[in-house]
């Protein structure tokens, strides 16, 4: 048996005896596990599972075993993929520090930081949040104010975040701050981290139009920071903070995938498929039998598969060492609209159905697809708006000329 074959055997052997029979089921929200020192967990296979995987390194397969991680190579992180997915397996853990902060980490923090956050991260001790945008900006984010002042052996953080994702459940926040104010807006950034008991912070939840709350405004009022939780060298936060985009983009083109589960709202629908939905609309016609709906379905369900079948290129050739680079754009935005096209066609598979807001007339699935609708409108804003990712498409993708830079000349 060949050592390829002989991992395969033995990781199937190992998910059939560890993974809960619960945790081979869909995904609910409310059994999300986020991990941090306040975890709760719903269902008490959720922890059994978070350890289990944790102690593999199996959380993150394919970060360094030295720092906690699976340690394994990118052809036996792509055959547990494959082995989770056979079993229909769900994640053992939602972090916004393995899909964003690890990676960055890996890259640009010293071996002290990754001894320090790394192996929390896998083991799901931390819940981060993200301290990027700011009331006066958001796309142009460059333009951020919040300042960072060396006092000593710490910083003294002083301004404002908003749209800070959980910031009210978040243990710590990666954070982008202006410690230089005499150069251009680029070059006097700094990435920095910080626990979120800090004297000083606060939060404020925001509610949306969907009726949840997941941002939130997080306000920093003299708050002390030790000098070295600042990552990478000073000033040069903007390469760490365009990386860490990357990721990220990466990570909100999943909301396209049918089957995938968003950890920034957008959750997946308690209804089966749009297909599903039109056959138990509670009208007095058969959707189905619109053969306009049916022709949109068919070409959502094809195009779903071939942007699956992308991402999972994308995928494997970032366990290759390649990273993620503009690609991270495309797949953003085309996932997004993707996202949008989906609660668009649920809408009208459920047909006035999908009006109720509150109220008799409306079962919890109808009532939820409206928000959820509403909600995937933000999809294309948030992470970097569309006009921002078909920029960089245009200029790193496709190798367009600037029109900015060529009205000067």
């Amino acid at each position: 048996m060949s050592a390829v074959s002989e991992f395969q055997a033995s990781t199937r052997a190992w998910l059939e005896q560890n993974c809960p029979a619960s945790m081979r089921t869909p995904m609910v929200q409310e059994e999300i596990v986020w991990g941090g020192r306040n975890a709760t967990f719903a269902n008490p296979d959720s922890k059994l599972w978070l350890q289990r995987m944790a102690e593999k390194g199996w959380t993150c397969p394919g970060w360094p075993a030295e720092y906690g991680g699976g340690g394994l190579d990118k052809e036996q992180t792509i055959i547990l993929s494959q082995e989770l997915a056979r079993i229909n397996a769900r994640p053992a853990l939602t972090s916004f520090g393995i899909s964003m902060l690890g990676p960055v980490l890996l890259e640009y923090a010293s071996h002290q930081q990754k001894m320090a956050f790394i192996p929390q991260i896998v083991r799901g001790e931390i819940r981060w949040c993200q301290g990027y945008s700011e009331p006066g900006a958001g796309s142009d984010l460059a333009s951020l104010g919040t300042r960072a002042e060396l006092q000593g052996d710490y910083y003294l953080i002083n301004g404002s975040k908003v749209w800070t994702s959980y910031a009210d459940k978040a243990d710590w926040i990666f954070c982008l701050v202006r410690t230089d104010t005499e150069v251009p807006k680029h070059s006097g950034i700094s990435f920095i981290l910080f626990d979120m008991a800090s004297e000083g912070v606060s939060t404020r939840p925001i509610q949306l139009i969907s009726g949840s709350s997941p941002f939130c405004e997080t306000f920093f009022d003299d708050v002390k920071v030790p000098a070295g939780n600042l990552v990478g060298r000073l000033n040069e936060g903007w390469t760490i903070a365009k990386r860490l985009l990357q990721h990220e983009r990466t990570m909100i083109s999943s909301f396209g995938l049918a089957s995938g589960q968003s950890d920034r709202g957008g959750t997946t629908s308690t209804v089966a498929s749009i297909e599903g939905a039109a056959m138990h609309y509670r009208g007095d016609t058969d959707k189905l039998s619109d053969p306009v709906l049916r022709d949109q379905i068919a070409q959502f369900k094809i195009d779903s598969e071939a942007f699956a079948y992308t991402s999972q290129r994308s995928v494997e050739e970032s366990k290759q060492g390649q990273g993620p680079n503009a690609t991270s754009s495309m797949l953003k935005n085309y996932g997004c609209e993707l996202n949008k096209r989906r609660y668009e066609l649920l809408l009208r598979a459920i047909g006035s159905q999908g009006l109720g807001w509150e109220g008799e007339g409306f079962n919890p699935e109808e009532l939820q697809v409206t928000r959820e609708w509403l909600r995937s409108k933000a999809n294309s804003i948030e992470g970097g708006t569309s006009e921002v990712q078909l920029n960089i498409i245009a200029k790193r993708v496709l190798g367009l000329p600037d029109i900015l830079s060529m009205s000067k000349r």
